[in-house]
């Protein structure tokens, strides 16, 4: 998904000097990202520098280095753990994205990153952001879950519904979605991706 939610977030990119930053997602977050929309992306921030409030970031994967997001720091501030206080809380991060990238990301293996939080020298950051190009433009779409569902009532089977997807979610469960007016078109997704759902296609 390449999304620009600029206009969404309502907050605008800071004139007086805003650091520009490189954000590396920990293992197994580029999935996670992919799967359900966020809004904002909060992380545990590494030692040493930080960012402020209004610096903008560069999303990035690693194994290989591609660009993911781009987005704006909103906050920072302490995460403080669950269960016994602890000697000390860990640093706070959130990051609300800007724009999306997550299908469609662009390769940035010439981009030296040192550890998850790296400095970017603003000409660095403006020529990852070139890559992503003009944002598409945003068009209506229809999303279907059909689950079989055996119920005394239809309460019930509400019910049972909600229950699946809350065990199975959108790591098990095919959701349809086609554009509107188009159904002919349709397509079904298991993990952020296309997946054949016609038995007879794969004999």
């Amino acid at each position: 998904m390449t999304t620009d939610t600029a206009d969404r977030t309502g907050r605008t990119t800071r004139t007086d000097g805003a650091g520009t930053w490189a954000v590396l997602l920990p293992p197994g977050r580029y999935e996670a990202e992919r799967l359900v929309h966020h809004d904002t992306l909060e992380l545990i921030a590494a030692e040493g520098a930080r960012p402020r409030p209004g610096d903008r970031v560069a999303v990035l994967t690693d194994a290989p280095s591609r660009l993911v997001a781009l987005g704006q720091v909103t906050d920072i501030g302490d995460l403080l753990p669950d269960g016994p206080p602890a000697e000390r809380a860990e640093p706070r991060l959130v990051i609300t994205y800007t724009r999306r990238s997550f299908d469609t990301p662009v390769l940035a293996d010439a981009l030296t990153v040192d550890g998850p939080v790296t400095p970017l020298e603003p000409t660095a950051f403006q020529a990852l952001a070139d890559q992503l190009g003009p944002p598409p433009p945003r068009q209506p779409w229809m999303v279907s879950l059909n689950l079989p569902i055996e119920a005394v009532s239809s309460a019930e089977a509400v019910r049972e519904f909600w229950a699946y997807v809350q065990e199975l979610g959108p790591r098990e469960l095919p959701a349809f979605v086609w554009p509107s007016g188009d159904e002919l078109a349709m397509q079904a997704f298991v993990l952020g991706e296309e997946a054949n759902q016609d038995p007879e296609e794969d004999d």
